[in-house]
């Protein structure tokens, strides 16, 4: 019998169904995000955040998030949720950062809290569960940081993971899985991956919890040891006698033949350690469930960072337990919006290609161009912008002069819903 075929939207429908989300934040109800996201009040000085969509964008309205809004300044603020458990689960934590004042020196990453976190009390010392983002500071660190809290310690990938440096925005996902292995992605490639174990040095924590484990066996071993190497030495013969009274006397034992060799931790002479007169017992438990990416009690995602320079913004907040949720949240949000890359570098240059050149007779370069369908055909009539050719740096009078020519005025069609700049024409 045939079967009929199950149409794609009902798959998408399932999918949906099935993956749990704990949380997500996308700011697309104005002002209502401060209902949702605390502002720590730990310190008067700490920085505060607007909603913006930045300088450039894709989407004006799609593209606004959190923005640093004063240098030289500490930020903390949270969110909460309901407390959940990743235990045998996935884990998955994505958002985007843009840093389009171009960071010298500051954080873009996040920081997943317990339940309990006190929301208007964050600070550096808050205890968290999981550190992940970019970390830009001066020509030396342009790292990803990966960190786990596990046993009351706080561990960090050994591996080094470069961060996106420039001033666009980029789509970060960690992935944490049940069977120990992890995934980092950047603008939904993957970038890093591994074993949780040894990607973050714990191959040594394990064999110091082996170690301790087994020093315990062998000191209560020794306990027992010592007990019954005495029993072995007591008259067995001997008989209570009949008019000792237990409660006055205590416990009744046997007279001893000899006094015992093994005595003041001292070794029996002839007997080897491990050879008892029982067998010594072997705990097994130790980091057999081994527990690094399992957290009990997840409430809270928050920003807790300083930055020298502001204007970063933090949009498209999720945590979920299914990947291919999160790959798809990614393309609907980061991917449906994104600026063409090539195209918008032009914009940080503009001003001091204008003066170089001495062009400021020419309007500002034309608004943001996204992967749109229509892109094609203008990218026909304007062949640099097509190929990623906009001069970059210092360029002479006559190329710049020519290349004006083709870019699109105020009404061109190839405009219309192509994203935009709050200080383009």
């Amino acid at each position: 019998m045939a079967v009929a075929p199950v149409p794609l939207w009902a798959v998408c429908v399932l999918r949906v169904a099935l993956a749990t989300v704990y949380f997500q934040e996308e700011f697309l109800d104005g002002e209502r995000w401060r209902n949702r996201w605390v502002q720590s009040t730990n310190d008067s000085q700490f920085g505060h955040f607007r909603l913006s969509s930045g300088k450039f964008y894709g989407h004006k309205e799609k593209d606004k998030g959190l923005q640093t809004t004063q240098n030289g300044r500490f930020y903390a603020i949270s969110a909460r949720f309901k407390p959940f458990s990743n235990k045998g689960k996935t884990l998955v934590v994505q958002y985007t950062v843009k840093h389009e004042q171009k960071m010298d020196c500051g954080g873009g990453y996040v920081k997943i809290f317990p339940a309990d976190v006190d929301q208007k009390n964050l600070n550096g010392k808050s205890q968290y569960y999981i550190m992940f983002g970019p970390d830009i500071c001066g020509f030396d660190i342009k790292k990803v940081h990966v960190i786990l809290h596990f046993k009351n310690q706080y561990h960090s990938n050994k591996k080094s993971i470069r961060c996106k440096v420039d001033g666009f925005t980029h789509l970060y996902a960690l992935v944490l899985r049940p069977d120990l292995t992890y995934e980092v992605k950047i603008d939904g490639q993957s970038i890093e991956s591994g074993d949780i174990e040894y990607d973050w040095n714990l191959t040594s924590l394990k064999k110091m919890e082996k170690s301790s484990a087994e020093s315990k066996d062998w000191d209560q071993a020794k306990d027992d040891k010592s007990q019954d190497w005495e029993k072995h030495f007591l008259d067995a013969s001997a008989s209570k006698p009949s008019d000792w009274n237990s409660e006055l006397d205590g416990d009744w034992q046997a007279p001893m033949l000899q006094k015992p060799p093994y005595q003041d931790g001292l070794k029996p002479e002839g007997i080897d350690k491990d050879v008892w007169l029982h067998q010594k017992l072997k705990n097994t438990h130790y980091l057999t469930e081994y527990d690094l990416s399992e957290f009990e009690n997840i409430g809270a995602i928050g920003l807790e960072l300083w930055q020298v320079r502001s204007g970063t913004i933090f949009d498209n907040f999720l945590i979920t337990d299914d990947e291919e949720y999160a790959e798809n949240f990614g393309k609907a949000t980061w991917g449906e919006t994104k600026v063409w890359m090539p195209e918008v570098q032009n914009h940080y240059q503009w001003t001091e290609i204008k003066a170089s050149a001495g062009l400021s007779r020419l309007s500002s370069p034309p608004r943001a161009l996204r992967e749109h369908p229509s892109f094609a055909s203008c990218s026909l009539r304007w062949p640099l912008v097509s190929l990623g050719l906009w001069p970059c740096g210092s360029v002479s009078a006559s190329v710049f002069t020519w290349s004006s020519l083709l870019w699109p005025r105020k009404g061109d069609g190839c405009h219309t819903g192509q994203g935009g700049s709050e200080e383009g024409p």
